[in-house]
């Protein structure tokens, strides 16, 4: 907007409409008084988001302005609802003098708060990490980089596909995700809260290592270890410089940048975290997932490194066995309950000492680091005393800090007021001078009383009054009679018909101070504060470094209550391939359900690398699976698990084809969405991997189901070779391992009464005998009529006697009909067309020791047959 198109508007509208134009994609909360206002599509969108009154007041241009107004004391909870909608918002504040202003009161934009980059405890989730990600691209390689504004974690990593871009993204949940103008991918890009496009300049190699390097103070970034990671350090300078543009200030917590080397990780993609559950259930809840039952930390620090660890697990094997040794060792004698009753009174360092860092420190957060930080002699002390290992390393780590709790124990008061602006927060006694202010402010009344009773005794004279007006202040009256008598050191300051009033040195020195006593003292509190912050922040590396330490041991602390309170075990590390476990159950499932988990074995070793499982649906089949997933995956963050016994050799990948869901969004089918996630583990999984595959090829016809299946079940036995569990419905796939010796049949098994059904939930070796739909089919509703239609269909079907002559409505059971080869109905296979005299003709011929015309003969002859058998 030119000045010529703002002449038209008011003053105030045309200072307004020129901090808008400079921040034209955030919401601008622009300061009046004890409000903060939005006008024109901003009021429109604040009237929408946050449900407040959208008025119309005044006009300018000749139209009526658009407002909405929140009150600035309550602004926290309206940006809370902002942020978790993905919108940002530009905090503009009054700085100048309303009372010299000519003209409309200076403003500016204080600060930006947008969903990735937001640090304030109100506006976060205490049990997440809320990050700023950004993405660079160059063909078909990435780079990332993510931000933890609140606490100055500050990652990089680059991924060779959009598949692990995707798997990426699912692990960090970004608040908000930068990507360049010129990155066009519908996967990135669609449904995300929280996206802001960038200029494909800011993601400039030059300027990134320029930006880093001077935060960080070194010559090149070598010492990181990621000189060589060019499009993740381009997305990482890309983020430092959109971090520091918001925060208006330095972000001294930004101390370093880790490579997060995906070879040092239990890979996972996007399909595997959703159906694995690990801190978000299927119905994007919090509730029965893994995370939920392990948490039980002491701080809220812990707990978001726990959910971080379940998200990427490790396979460096150092690192598990040391994280195994410590658990093992708060085992005994129940040590975890002492070092969790120390750490509950430490509260959330991370952010804490990120808001410390970024000056926005709020009174309470001093009381609660005062607090955390005379609880560390105890804590160290305790953990030095258990072991010289891991434990001993984290002791080492937490360093103490008994001058900072000296000087917070005295500065700052005991339950100091939720901000400073209001005063109240230091401690009496911490300064004098701030002590004096506070005398004469809250003590000016006795104080005249004093000084009345002092000079009635001084001057004799016992009708000598000390008042006060607003308009000539403090004085010292005496009636015309007695004037004569007043001491050298009274200054008449004004006469009354029938009295004189005075000011000594005294009282004018009292009124000086009294007068500006309430401002000066918060003025004083504030600056005093302020210093605080200062000697605090000389210690933030150590401090950040002591709250880390304490993070893990809350982590290490809490899985030593649950490996007790669950009956986990300490399962065996080794890096050789193979998964035993004996006695496994499903961490949640156990949880959540009423009756006694039924515990099952699992082997894999080199010559036992693919079960096949059948059995009922609701049988326990995707239990049996999954919870194998997630006893490996808890192996591979260091915890123990539940079995009876376990050993673990390293893994490299975990991948999951389980349920099935249309992607609308996407224009995918079920089956599209299930052979997508097939061919992604076709291709990315190896021999080190653990596959999960459940009923490929049901949302399609049974032949072509029935081969993609077939197909898939040989091509991971035979060539990927990856530990593989196959649930499936086509019967016909469990004559695989009598060709591949890597393969074997297990099924869970049921039993029948009165045509009910009781789902045993065992794993047994060898195929199932039987389906049970018909009997499913009851339990989730399907009416007798209908279940009487399909068991006579079945019968028929059984004796061979016909055909089904209309297709089969995949509702009336919940699974096709599994049975052992003796038992099996006549189902459709891959050669059930050809005649018995057909087929075996075929099976005998060799069509290498045919000639051309021998193998015309052969094909005329089987073509006879055929007509026979018809």
């Amino acid at each position: 907007m030119t000045e010529a198109d703002l002449s038209v508007h008011t003053p105030m509208m045309q200072q307004y409409l020129r901090i808008k134009a400079q921040h034209p994609h955030e919401l601008v909360f622009y300061r009046m008084g004890d409000f903060y206002e939005l006008f024109f599509d901003d009021a429109k969108k604040a009237a929408e988001l946050l449900e407040v009154t959208l008025t119309a007041r005044g006009k300018s241009g000749g139209e009526p302005i658009p407002m909405a107004g929140i009150p600035f004391h309550a602004a926290d909870g309206y940006l809370a609802r902002l942020v978790k909608a993905g919108v940002s918002v530009a905090i503009c504040e009054q700085i100048g003098d309303p009372a010299t202003s000519k003209g409309p009161v200076e403003r500016k934009v204080m600060r930006i708060v947008t969903p990735g980059t937001v640090s304030d405890e109100a506006l976060l989730d205490s049990k997440r990490d809320n990050l700023l990600v950004a993405i660079h691209q160059a063909g078909d390689r990435f780079g990332l980089a993510s931000l933890d504004m609140a606490s100055g974690r500050f990652l990089v990593l680059e991924v060779d596909a959009l598949e692990a871009v995707l798997g990426e993204l699912q692990r960090m949940a970004p608040a908000e995700l930068l990507i360049s103008d010129h990155i066009t991918t519908p996967e990135l890009i669609e449904n995300r809260k929280g996206l802001r496009r960038r200029g494909p300049w800011e993601y400039d190699q030059d300027t990134a290592h320029r930006l880093l390097t001077q935060q960080f103070g070194t010559k090149d970034l070598a010492g990181f270890g990621c000189d060589h990671l060019s499009l993740a350090l381009a997305a990482a300078g890309c983020l430092l410089n959109y971090a520091r543009e918001t925060q208006r200030t330095a972000l001294p917590h930004v101390r370093s940048l880790i490579h997060e080397n995906r070879e040092e990780a239990v890979i996972m993609d996007a399909a595997t975290r959703r159906n694995l559950e690990l801190d978000t259930n299927l119905a994007g809840g919090d509730e029965h997932t893994l995370f939920s039952v392990l948490n039980r930390s002491a701080t809220s620090m812990g707990g978001r490194l726990l959910r971080r660890w379940l998200n990427r697990p490790l396979r460096t094997l150092d690192t598990l066995v040391a994280r195994q040794t410590a658990i093992a060792e708060l085992r005994k004698n129940y040590q975890f309950e002492v070092v969790h009753g120390i750490l509950k009174h430490i509260g959330d360092l991370e952010r804490i000492l990120g808001r410390l860092a970024l000056r926005s420190s709020r009174p309470r957060d001093l009381s609660r680091l005062s607090m955390s930080l005379a609880a560390y002699p105890e804590l160290q002390s305790e953990i030095k005393r258990l072991s010289a290992g891991h434990l001993g390393t984290l002791a080492s780590r937490i360093s103490v800090f008994p001058e900072l709790v000296d000087l917070l124990s005295k500065a700052i008061v005991e339950n100091p007021p939720v901000v400073i602006r209001e005063g109240g927060v230091i401690a009496e006694g911490y300064d004098a001078e701030l002590d004096d202010l506070r005398n004469i402010s809250t003590n000016a009344g006795q104080y005249l009383v004093d000084l009345e009773t002092r000079e009635r005794q001084r001057t004799g004279i016992s009708t000598l009054k000390v008042g006060y007006n607003r308009v000539h202040g403090y004085f010292i009256e005496l009636t015309s009679a007695q004037a004569e008598k007043a001491p050298a050191d009274y200054i008449r300051r004004q006469t009354l018909k029938n009295a004189e009033r005075y000011i000594t040195p005294e009282l004018k020195e009292f009124e000086d101070k009294a007068l500006s006593a309430k401002s000066r003292a918060l003025t004083r509190e504030k600056m005093l504060y302020e210093a605080l912050l200062d000697v605090l922040s000389e210690q933030l590396l150590p401090l950040q470094e002591s709250a880390a330490a304490i993070a893990e041991l809350d982590v290490i602390t809490t899985l030593a209550e649950r490996a007790d309170a669950l009956g986990f075990v300490q399962p065996q590390l080794t890096a050789t391939p193979g998964i035993h476990i004996t006695g496994g159950r499903h961490p949640v499932v156990e949880q959540v359900t009423t009756a006694p988990f039924v515990p099952n074995d699992l082997l894999f070793n080199e010559q036992r690398r693919m079960l096949i499982i059948t059995g009922p649906n609701m049988g326990g089949k995707s239990t049996y699976m999954r919870q194998a997933a997630l006893i490996t995956l808890l192996a591979h963050i260091g915890s123990f698990v539940p079995a009876a016994e376990a050993k673990i050799g390293i893994v490299d990948r975990i991948f999951t084809r389980i349920g099935s869901s249309d992607d609308l969004a996407g224009g995918r089918s079920t089956f599209m969405v299930e052979m997508t996630e097939t061919a992604n583990i076709l291709h990315n999984a190896t021999e080190s991997s653990l596959v999960l595959m459940d009923e490929i090829g049901r949302g399609t016809s049974t032949f072509d189901g029935l081969s993609l299946a077939w197909a898939c079940a040989k091509h991971l036995a035979q060539q990927v070779r990856a530990f593989t569990l196959f649930a499936t419905h086509y019967f016909e796939i469990t004559t695989l391992p009598e060709s591949l010796p890597s393969a074997a049949n297990v099924h869970l098994n049921a039993t029948e009464h009165h045509d009910n059904i009781v789902f045993l939930h065992k794993v047994q070796e060898g195929p199932a005998s039987k389906s049970y739909g018909l009997q499913v089919a009851r339990l989730a509703g399907i009416p007798d009529v209908v279940l009487k239609q399909a068991k006579a269909q079945l019968a028929e079907l059984e004796a061979g006697s016909t055909a089904l002559a209309i297709e089969t409505p995949a509702t009336i059971t919940a699974e096709a009909p599994v049975t052992t080869a003796s038992e099996q109905p006549k189902q459709s296979g891959l050669f059930d067309a050809l005649p018995e005299p057909a087929l075996e003709a075929l099976k005998k011929i060799r069509p290498d020791d045919l000639s051309p015309r021998e193998a015309l003969e052969q094909l005329y002859r089987l073509k006879e047959m055929l007509n026979r058998g018809r």
